[in-house]
């Protein structure tokens, strides 16, 4: 690792230390960095998904019925649960996705009010191929890393995420 280089950062931690001292700087440091990588990774994913003609949403939808396994369909509210998102969103994405023809929506023949959501052929041709470049993207992203430091990385998020969701 290379600690000599001076980055933004370390120029408003330098600028915080001049004009107060007493400031504990060192999460800001870490959370800046954090920060600053998560915009140039968005952009990086955002632009891979772009050109399969999804949006992150919409990827995160084809993505998650895919990595369900046959017959790559749920139910919309175990698709909420996965995604972590409102139920208003997540119709929105899924009319998109079916305008698309990506997925569709089965009623079940026992319960008309029971819908699931399943890819189509498209769909999952689209997904199995998008997922594939998805991850190209996040190697190229850490390529300055080496594995051991990956690890390490993937160790300590590991961590600090117990905090937040334990």
């Amino acid at each position: 690792m290379n600690h000599s280089v001076t980055d933004g950062v370390d120029k408003v931690v330098a600028q915080w230390a001049s004009e107060k001292p007493q400031l504990e700087t060192m999460p800001m440091a870490i959370i800046g960095r954090m920060m600053r990588l998560y915009k140039h990774l968005e952009a990086e994913i955002t632009a891979c998904h772009k050109g399969f003609g999804l949006t992150q949403g919409e990827f995160d939808v084809l993505a998650t019925l895919r990595r369900s396994g046959a017959p790559f369909s749920l139910t919309p509210s175990a698709l909420l649960d996965s995604m972590m998102l409102t139920s208003g969103a997540m119709t929105n994405r899924l009319d998109k996705l079916e305008q698309k023809g990506l997925i569709s929506r089965v009623h079940s023949q026992q319960d008309r009010r029971s819908v699931t959501v399943a890819l189509t052929d498209v769909g999952l041709s689209l997904i199995d191929i998008a997922i594939e470049a998805h991850v190209a993207v996040q190697q190229q992203s850490m390529q300055g890393l080496s594995s051991q430091e990956r690890a390490a990385l993937n160790d300590i998020f590991k961590q600090w995420l117990t905090q937040f969701e334990p």
